[in-house]
């Protein structure tokens, strides 16, 4: 079965002091490191955000306007997405793993599927979906509206996290095991 994987990479890390969360390391490796480890299987990897001249094998993307926030992001990587399948993850949880992406493209379903947290909130930064479904969820106007009221009504399938897997990294306390 062919996906893509869109890695959205573009938020401005401003409860990080402003910093490029995807440089930013955990456990020995950058953040856009351990995501393009758990995506490492897709037939194209869009990366959507500032260009990074030491990654090589993905295809860079920027949404417009720089800075307009996950959706934006999300319809910049679509576009260069040409597989039925698409994985779409946030280059800030470093606890998603291949076998993380292997149980969301299993549960996708008609639509997709995505990450439930333990105190099951849905983390709509950390899923499968039908490429389909998406581009039609996307409004034409995509800056800053958020991911939960364009996914939230297509009503994915849930897939409870395992230890570790919802953790995000948006503060410098979440750097802290």
């Amino acid at each position: 079965m062919a996906w893509s994987a869109v890695v959205l990479a573009g938020g401005r890390g401003s409860r990080l002091g402003g910093v490029d969360k995807a440089s930013v390391v955990v456990d020995g490796r950058t953040l856009l490191a351990h995501v393009l480890d758990a995506v490492a299987l897709a037939r194209r990897t869009v990366v959507v955000g500032p260009r990074k001249d030491d990654v090589p094998g993905v295809t860079w993307a920027r949404e417009d306007p720089p800075g307009g926030g996950p959706v934006a992001g999300l319809a910049a990587g679509l576009a260069h997405v040409a597989t039925d399948l698409v994985v779409v993850l946030a280059v800030d949880q470093p606890g998603i793993t291949r076998s993380t992406v292997d149980r969301l493209l299993a549960a996708v379903g008609d639509v997709g599927a995505v990450l439930v947290d333990e105190e099951g909130r849905s983390q709509w930064l950390a899923g499968a979906w039908r490429t389909g479904s998406l581009r039609a969820a996307v409004p034409a106007d995509p800056r800053d509206v958020s991911m939960r009221s364009v996914l939230g009504p297509l009503n994915p399938v849930a897939v409870a996290a395992g230890p570790g897997e919802a953790r995000d990294v948006d503060t410098p306390r979440d750097l802290s095991p």
